[in-house]
């Protein structure tokens, strides 16, 4: 039974047997969201009738998401404590919490960075869950139960997997939606299909360690300048040249199945040659040139890794898995240089300051930390999300902003040098329903995307940069 955010939470089947996959059509998870009465049956042909929602609209009250909140049986704000309420946040390890909230540094929820802009469903992300189903003889109150275990069990059903969203450009924003890469122009207010992985794909490069690949679910993906590389669930890697049809280099990295591509990233190296990087469940990172895609290095770790990011000096390298300590490596060697403690579960995320003196660090503990590059002893500051793990880390190419994005509802944006420092922080605090499929500064920091996973509420929304122009006034008035 497919679930997504204009369910009712308070379903009544008359069924015996209950099948919650989980599942949607697209393959997308989904939540309970309360619609009033009468409204689920219309949810599919009210999302064909939907408009894109404006700056302006949004001033004068509608929704950021095209929420029709007054034909729901909860308002915005009561949702959202019932959201607060109701989400769990699937913990992999279950040792104790205690003193983390005390930990957390105070940070002012009144800022604004980024005005909202537009938000469209011409184009949305589709975030792929393992299948799960429960049989039972049931009445209406064990299906309640179950519609609850769905929040419950959000986040352990393949949702550590997020960084499906770049912006090369603030008009050239890639997104991964079913078996396609899009590109979206917000310019031009237009998506094309820039790369399609539910068929054959055959590498134009004839390298060593290319192979054929066919129906690719892709699990991540990155960009940097003209190469798109991405990952599967079963272990593939495929690297695309934007502005040449067809793959240049794919594989199967770890000839395993099961072994997910958790992350791909792509950096310069000290020579100033760029690499491919890749990530996997076998407890493997392994790096390719990106010219020839041949393998350059291959380093084992004691646990599967969930994410690596290099400094921008390309001398440093962040490793996080399955693991409370966190690593940072040198990427010729492998040699662990340093071993970061303080979180308490399993690390997902992370990311460099631009000048590669802070690192990020995103945890299943729900929180963000920050760590001083010369000196990994302790973190310099943990910041508390609000109702999960913490999926997906950027800096802003200025390194002004730092983006936390949670597995649902909400993205950070931190004033990156107060965050770090030791006064109290300020932070915007995108609040939105739905899982978050990504979030992305541009090129140039002037626009923040998000994309949200839904199939009814779901779609891309676009922030703007905020700037004063006061000194302007001043010479006219």
């Amino acid at each position: 039974m497919a679930h997504d955010l204009c369910d009712d939470l308070e379903l009544v089947a008359a069924a015996d047997d209950f099948d919650f996959d989980f599942d949607g059509d697209d393959g997308v998870f989904r939540d309970g969201f309360p619609a009033a009465s009468g409204a689920a049956s219309d949810s599919h042909q009210q999302h064909d009738q939907m408009d894109d929602t404006s700056a302006s609209e949004y001033r004068q009250g509608k929704d950021m998401q095209g929420i029709p909140w007054e034909r729901l049986n909860y308002g915005r704000d009561q949702y959202r404590q019932l959201r607060l309420r109701e989400y769990k946040n699937y913990r992999s390890l279950t040792r104790s919490r205690s003193g983390l909230e005390q930990d957390c540094k105070q940070v002012e929820r009144k800022d604004t960075f980024f005005d909202f802009h537009l938000s469209t469903r011409a184009v949305r992300s589709t975030i792929v869950h393992f299948q799960v189903q429960f049989h039972s003889q049931c009445s209406v109150h064990t299906v309640r139960l179950h519609i609850k275990l769905q929040l419950a069990m959000k986040n352990f059903l393949g949702d550590d997997l997020r960084n499906l969203l770049w912006a090369t450009s603030k008009n050239d924003v890639y997104l991964v939606q079913n078996y396609s890469v899009k590109h979206w122009s917000p310019l031009h207010q237009r998506g094309t299909e820039v790369l399609n992985v539910g068929g054959q794909l055959a590498p134009s490069e004839n390298v060593k360690g290319a192979k054929p690949l066919s129906r690719v679910q892709i699990s991540t993906m990155a960009l940097k300048d003209n190469l798109m590389v991405a990952g599967g669930f079963q272990g593939e890697l495929i690297c695309k040249y934007i502005d040449k049809p067809g793959v240049a280099f794919c594989t199967n990295l770890t000839g395993n199945n099961n072994s997910i591509t958790n992350a791909v990233g792509i950096y310069q190296a000290p020579s100033g040659a760029t690499r491919v990087m890749a990530a996997n469940n076998d407890c493997v990172v392994r790096t390719l040139d990106a010219e020839r895609f041949s393998q350059v290095s291959q380093f084992t770790f004691p646990w599967s890794v969930n994410n690596t990011s290099a400094s921008p000096d390309g001398k440093l390298l962040a490793v996080l898995g399955d693991s409370t300590e966190c690593l940072v490596a040198d990427p010729q060697s492998g040699k662990t240089v340093a071993s970061l403690r303080g979180h308490t579960d399993y690390s997902f995320a992370s990311a460099w300051h631009p000048d590669g003196r802070v690192l990020a660090t995103g945890n299943q503990d729900a929180t963000t930390r920050l760590w001083d590059a010369r000196s990994l002893s302790a973190p310099v500051a943990v910041l508390g999300a609000r109702i999960g793990a913490v999926r997906g880390l950027q800096f802003s190419p200025d390194g002004r902003f730092l983006a936390a994005t949670e597995a649902a509802d909400f993205v950070h944006v931190y004033d990156a040098a107060a965050a770090a420092g030791c006064a109290g922080g300020a932070e915007q605090e995108v609040d939105l329903f739905g899982e978050v499929a990504g979030a992305a500064f541009s090129a140039d920091g002037e626009a923040l995307f998000v994309s949200v996973a839904d199939r009814t509420y779901g779609g891309l929304l676009e922030f703007r940069r905020r700037r004063s122009y006061g000194y302007l006034d001043s010479c006219f008035f």
